[in-house]
């Protein structure tokens, strides 16, 4: 059990316990969350991996 990769027995075990946890109901609103929150971390990785698209910084006050 747990040692590795899941089996199809623990995954079921992991759904019925959200499933009792959030209800039926509020999975759906949970999926979407979780899915619009790996695509604006997948949109962030991209905009920190691209230089050119940030914005300049200030320049230097010289004294």
């Amino acid at each position: 059990m747990f040692g590795g990769r899941p089996g199809i027995w623990e995954l079921v075990l992991i759904l019925a316990v959200v499933v009792l946890i959030f209800g039926g109901k509020k999975l759906p609103e949970l999926a979407r969350a979780v899915g619009k929150s790996v695509n604006e971390l997948k949109e962030g990785l991209r905009s920190k991996a691209s230089p050119e698209e940030a914005p300049p910084s200030a320049p230097e006050k010289k004294q």
